[in-house]
């Protein structure tokens, strides 16, 4: 299939499976949508490493691929996913769309936090 890659890149949605919630937004080049494809978990590519990362592999909460779609332009995909662990997002909360903008109260967070980040990056971060 023929995906439409902006600046070589093009990006994925990723979605739980089972509640439907968005996780988090990341960007993948042809390499890491491969890898994805081949491993069945998410691979993505790091704008500011300049590498390919598989989410999770520092804290081990990573995310099982169920299924891919592409949307109707083929210049984006949604990655229906498994989270194998209490959170996606490196803050400790299960989505990184954790916060929500309001005009009477601007920005609140509205999800409880899942973990404690110190704790599960403590010593595996550089």
């Amino acid at each position: 299939m023929e995906l439409k890659y902006q600046d070589e890149l093009i990006p994925a949605v990723i979605q739980d499976e089972k509640t439907g919630k968005v996780l988090m937004l990341g960007y993948m080049n042809s390499a890491a949508l491969d890898e994805t494809l081949r491993s069945g978990f998410v691979t993505f590519y790091s704008r500011s490493r300049k590498k390919l990362w598989v989410k999770g592999e520092t804290s081990g909460h990573k995310l099982r691929v169920r299924e891919i779609r592409v949307d109707c332009d083929r210049d984006a995909v949604l990655v229906r996913a498994e989270l194998t662990g209490p959170g996606c997002c490196h803050l400790g909360y299960e989505s990184c769309f954790f916060r929500a903008l309001t005009p009477e109260a601007g920005e609140a967070i509205v999800e409880p936090c899942r973990f404690d980040p110190g704790e599960v990056y403590k010593e595996k971060r550089p």
